[in-house]
């Protein structure tokens, strides 16, 4: 069975669709639907079968498919193998991230990673928390950059982490409006824009208060889009508590403020997360070793305004393998 085929049976079978599966391996339906046929007849067993819902694994498929995942691991592995025993660093290096990450951390950033290794062709993809992770364990990205809350601790064996960053939140509202003082029960009174359930946003927002033992506050609307909830915000439809880097232009233009929050200020810790593997591309072991750089200011969260100590940025590259 050759990889290529596993690699299409695996796009079907997670969206249930040829369409949308050939999007995902960037080959044309027709060729799509030709690698079914090829490694259904190679092992003699229809793979699919159509329903209401799209294409559906027949008992032969839901039998090949953790197969196929672990036959693709190892032939990463298998590559990263020889190529790490050859000395080659060279490859494609396919990264993923929350849409604010790769905007305010990886965009600055990236440009000298690529400029320090010309060999590695770096792909970046955008994608929510629990895609991100689907991706990683399915070995369609490297590494994910988001922000770790470790609700994966089921998936532990297989994923390793390392923090290198802590991003605070922050309390932002419409130029003019006043906070809720040093009471955090009054400020948990207010009305807020926040992201929807399921989000690691929301997971944030939700937290913050459960800790101090407080109700989430009221909200006004749940907003899939940051930047829907940034102009919500400065229209003065309700307060926000958010990660500062996904609100860092705003503040700066002057659309949103900064409002004091009561206590401690919650920090998320920003993670670079990748699978486990006997061998790891000689790619991606560039990629971590530049990120336990104490220079790496780019990922550093900083306030608006404010300068960047090597010696802060230092204290935030922390080598937190799991």
């Amino acid at each position: 069975m050759h990889p290529r085929l596993l690699k299409t049976f695996l796009a079907v079978a997670e969206t249930r669709s040829v369409t949308r599966a050939a999007e995902a391996v960037h080959l044309a339906q027709s060729s799509v639907s030709d690698q079914i046929q090829s490694l259904e007849a190679e092992l003699g067993a229809t793979l699919f079968t159509r329903s209401r819902a799209g294409l559906q694994l027949t008992p032969a498929g839901l039998a090949l498919k953790p197969v196929a995942e672990d036959l693709l691991r190892l032939d990463g592995e298998a590559r990263a193998a020889v190529q790490a025993a050859a000395g080659q660093a060279r490859g494609q290096l396919t990264i993923g991230a929350l849409e604010t990450i790769a905007s305010a951390r990886l965009a600055p950033w990236m440009p000298g990673f690529q400029a320090s290794h010309p060999d590695i062709a770096v792909r970046l993809k955008v994608a929510g928390s629990g895609a991100l992770l689907r991706l990683l364990e399915a070995g369609e990205i490297d590494a994910a950059f988001c922000f770790d809350t470790q609700r994966g601790a089921g998936q532990a064996h297989q994923l390793l982490r390392r923090t290198i960053a802590a991003e605070p939140l922050v309390l932002v509202a419409a130029p003019g409006q006043v906070g809720g003082g040093d009471d955090l029960a009054a400020l948990a009174t207010r009305r807020f824009v926040a992201t929807e359930p399921g989000c690691i946003y929301r997971h944030m927002f939700d937290t913050a208060f459960a800790e101090a033992g407080l109700p989430a506050p009221s909200l006004l609307s749940e907003v899939g889009s940051m930047g829907a909830i940034v102009r919500l915000v400065a229209a003065g439809a309700g307060l926000a508590l958010v990660p500062r880097l996904a609100v860092g232009d705003a503040l700066l233009r002057g659309e949103v403020v900064e409002l004091p929050w009561p206590g401690r200020l919650p920090e998320a810790p920003l993670a670079v997360i990748w699978r486990r593997r006997r061998v790891q591309p000689p790619a991606l072991a560039k990629l971590l070793l530049a990120l336990r750089d104490p220079l790496t200011l780019a990922l550093r969260p900083t306030r608006p305004g404010s300068s960047v100590e090597s010696a802060d940025a230092a204290k935030l590259l922390l080598a937190n393998e799991s």
